[in-house]
């Protein structure tokens, strides 16, 4: 990984948007702060489209999709997007409505078997809020302990369902998504892009192993300094590391992003 400062200015030039991770990423504890804000509206005004690529749940998309100022948001690692159209916010799920009950209910039968193998494991307050996957606390506000955690993985996969972690929360999922794919539809679909120019033109913010999907594909990547903590979880880590973690190292990102871009000119 390189330090952000070497990002070239000619790359910084060509990018049309940024796509951004929320935990551990923008938010700092869960927490917006004041700079990171500040670097979402400074990366805004001028001119980059802005994309949350998150685990949280469509609940939360809508909410930031019409309150943020983004273009919009991929949720629940890449199956459910919310897209702000004017005044409103549309929801956007590949996804049947019959499909979608049939995999709920496939869920609740998963989240019933983790409740008797592994009792001490709590879902994640956030649970209500989803449509596509259901998520165990192991970080956020409880430590889980990783042999615990194994053992929810153990039964999500003989469930025949797919996991992904967070730095705060284990998913499980029978979507066929993740972060990539889900940003890449959402980029070619609500903002006009091909897909082979997406991966080129927008650049994605991330720390944690759920966003190895989006370091691997895309070709401008940033972590935070705390993306160190999940190194070992990434077959291809960030191209740029920042110096600073959470919301401090995304404005220091945006910060190299728009001062390369004024250093190459005119874009």
């Amino acid at each position: 990984m390189k330090p952000v400062s070497s990002l070239a200015a000619e790359v910084a030039s060509r990018l049309v948007g940024v796509l951004f991770d929320l935990d551990d990423t923008v938010l700092s504890h869960g927490l917006l702060t004041r700079v990171a804000y500040d670097a979402l509206w400074r990366l805004r005004d001028a001119g980059l489209k802005l994309v949350a690529v998150t685990g949280r749940p469509c609940g939360w998309g809508e909410v930031l999709a019409r309150q943020w100022p983004i273009d919009g948001c991929v949720t629940e690692n890449g199956a459910v997007s919310l897209v702000r159209s004017g005044m409103t916010v549309a929801r956007r799920d590949a996804c049947s409505e019959t499909e979608r009950s049939d995999r709920r209910s496939r869920l609740a039968r998963l989240v019933d078997r983790v409740s008797e193998v592994v009792p001490d494991a709590r879902l994640t307050d956030d649970i209500h809020a989803r449509r596509s996957d259901v998520t165990w606390d192991i970080g956020e506000s409880a430590k889980l302990p990783q042999a615990r955690v194994q053992a929810i993985v153990h039964e999500i996969e003989s469930a025949g369902a797919r996991w992904s972690q967070s730095s705060v929360h284990l998913h499980a999922t029978f979507d066929a998504d993740d972060k990539a794919s889900g940003a890449v539809r959402f980029c070619v679909r609500e903002l006009g892009e091909e897909p082979g120019g997406a991966l080129v033109r927008f650049a994605f913010v991330g720390d944690s192993g759920n966003d190895a999907s989006c370091f691997a594909a895309f070709r401008t990547t940033f972590g935070v300094a705390n993306v160190r903590a999940s190194l070992r979880r990434l077959i291809v880590p960030p191209r740029y590391v920042a110096a600073a973690s959470m919301g401090e190292g995304f404005a220091e990102v945006a910060s190299a992003i728009l001062d390369k871009r004024a250093e190459w000119g005119p874009v």
